[in-house]
C-alpha cells in the first residue's frame, strides 16, 4: 500500500483551516486531522464541517484522550471522526476504554506517543490492549530544540505489527525518509498548512511519498547547533523578537545607513567612554564571521570610524554594534559595513586601554555575552543568548513561515483582522 498521507490542521480558527483544506486534499491528502487546537478552539462542530465538506476522506479527532476515554471516543465517532487519538500516558484503563469504545461506535483508535519516557515499551504494551495505529510524536517545543521523531520510528515499527505513523516536522525532505524508517502513515503539519501555496506543497510530499524522493525545501525544518546561522540568514529582527515573545532587543541602537543586516556571533568589548583602544584590539582578536558588540557607557565621543571598518572587513567580521557613538558614516557607508550605533559625531576619544575584550557586558539594556547571537536589520538589533540560540532560531523560522501564510490569504482579499479573528480572541473583561 502507499504511504497514507494525513494533512494536520492545527489552526485555532476553523475558515482557515478549511481554507488551507480545500487547497491541500485535493492534491493527495488520504486523511484529514482536526489537529487539538482546531477542536479546543472550534469544539467537535469542526469534525462535522470535515466531514461534510470532505466525504470520502478519512477524518481523525485528534482529542488527545487522558480520561473518559469511552465518552470522548463516543462524541468524536458520532461527530464523524473515523479514527480518534488517545494519549500514550494515559492509564491502560483509559486505552482499553477508547479502544472498546471505537469498537461500539465505528471509529479506529490510534495512540499518540508523544512525552512518552519509554516508547517502544509502550508501543508494545498499547498494541497488546488492542491499539488500531500508533502514532510516533516529537512535539513542536522538541522540534524547536532540533529533535527529530526518526530513530524512535525505526524502533517502534520495528517492535509491533500494528500499523505506525509519525508526526513532527515532516516536509518534502524528510516524508521519503519517515517510509524508509517504517512509517505506514505520515502526518504533515506545517509544511503544508503554512505554505504559501499548501496545493503545491500537498504535491510535492505527496511525490516524495510515492516516489521516495528528496524534495529540497527552505523553509519547514528545523536545525542543530551546527545550522543557526543558515536559520537566521532567513529570518528578520521583527521574526526573531516575536519568537523571544516580544523582547530580546538592544534599544536605541541604530543601523547607521538603511538596509544594512548584520548577522553574527558575539564578541564583548567594555571600554571607558571614547576610548577606542580596547575595539580596535579586538578586531583581531575575532573570527571571520563574527560581530564585536562594544559597550562604551552610551556617550561619545566616538570609538569607531573608518580606520577601523578597513580594519574589520580585512578580518571578514560581520559588522559592528556600539552602545555609543560613531563617526565617518557616509565612509562606512559608502563600504557597506553593517554598523549599529546609539549615537553618530564626528569627534572621537583617545586610545588609553581601558576596559576589557570578552566580559559580560550590558548594550541597550540587555545583557550580552560573548558567543551569544545579534542579529541587525534597518528596524534595529535583538540579541539571541547562545544558550537558547537553536531552540529561538527555530521558532523565529516558525514565526517567518505563519506569516507567510497569513500573507497569502491578506492577498486573497480579506484583511489582518478578518484573516485572524481578531475580536473574536480579543481579551473579554
Amino acid at each position: 500500500m502507499p504511504p497514507i498521507l494525513q494533512l494536520a490542521l492545527d489552526f485555532v480558527d476553523l475558515h482557515r483551516a478549511v481554507n488551507v483544506a480545500q487547497l491541500a486534499v485535493p492534491e493527495g491528502v488520504d486523511w484529514v486531522e482536526d489537529g487539538t487546537p482546531l477542536i479546543k478552539s472550534e469544539g467537535l462542530d469542526a469534525v462535522r464541517e470535515l466531514k461534510r465538506l470532505f466525504p470520502g476522506k478519512v477524518i481523525v479527532a485528534d482529542m488527545k484522550i487522558m480520561d473518559a476515554g469511552r465518552t470522548e471516543v463516543e462524541v468524536a465517532a458520532k461527530a464523524g471522526a473515523q479514527i480518534v487519538d488517545v494519549l500514550g500516558t494515559a492509564t491502560d484503563a483509559t486505552i482499553a476504554e477508547c479502544i472498546q469504545a471505537g469498537k461500539n461506535y465505528g471509529a479506529k483508535i490510534a495512540v499518540d506517543l508523544i512525552a512518552v519516557a519509554d516508547p517502544v515499551a509502550r508501543a508494545v504494551q498499547v498494541a497488546a490492549l488492542g491499539a488500531d495505529y500508533i502514532s510516533v510524536h516529537v512535539a513542536i517545543d522538541e522540534q524547536m530544540r532540533g529533535l527529530d521523531p526518526f530513530a524512535i520510528l525505526a524502533a517502534v515499527s520495528q517492535a509491533v505489527q500494528v500499523p505506525v505513523g509519525v508526526a513532527g516536522g515532516v516536509n518534502s525532505e524528510t516524508a521519503a525518509a519517515a517510509v524508509a524508517h517504517g512509517a505506514a502513515y505520515v502526518i504533515v503539519g506545517g509544511a503544508i498548512t503554512k505554505a504559501k501555496d499548501p496545493g503545491l506543497a500537498t504535491r510535492e510530499i505527496r511525490r516524495a511519498l510515492d516516489e521516495g524522493a528528496v524534495i529540497p525545501t527552505t523553509l519547514f525544518k528545523r536545525v542543530g547547533a551546527e545550522e543557526i546561522r543558515g536559520v537566521l540568514e532567513l529570518v528578520s529582527s521583527s521574526n526573531l523578537s516575536d519568537a523571544l515573545h516580544r523582547s530580546g532587543v538592544l534599544e536605541g541602537i541604530r543601523p547607521l545607513f538603511p538596509g544594512a543586516r548584520l548577522l553574527g556571533k558575539v564578541l564583548t568589548v567594555r571600554t571607558y567612554p571614547g576610548d577606542w583602544a580596547k575595539p580596535v584590539e579586538a578586531i583581531d582578536l575575532a573570527e571571520p564571521g563574527d560581530v564585536v558588540v562594544i559597550d562604551a557607557g552610551g556617550v561619545g565621543p566616538a570609538i569607531w570610524g573608518e580606520l577601523a571598518t578597513n580594519s574589520a572587513l580585512q578580518r571578514g567580521l560581520s559588522g559592528v554594534v556600539i552602545d555609543g557613538a560613531i563617526r565617518d558614516s557616509g565612509d562606512i557607508t559608502k563600504l557597506g559595513f553593517p554598523a549599529f550605533s546609539r549615537l553618530v559625531m564626528p569627534n572621537a576619544g583617545e586610545p588609553k586601554g581601558f576596559g576589557e575584550i570578552g566580559v559580560p557586558i550590558r548594550v541597550g539594556g540587555v545583557k550580552v555575552e560573548s558567543g551569544d547571537w545579534v542579529l541587525g536589520d534597518d528596524d534595529g538589533v535583538v540579541h539571541l543568548p547562545q544558550s537558547l540560540a537553536v531552540e529561538y532560531a527555530n521558532r523565529a523560522m516558525d514565526v517567518l513561515e505563519k506569516e507567510n501564510r497569513i500573507r497569502e490569504e491578506i492577498k486573497e482579499g480579506r484583511t489582518l483582522a478578518q484573516v485572524v479573528d481578531l475580536l473574536r480572541w480579543e481579551k473579554k473583561v
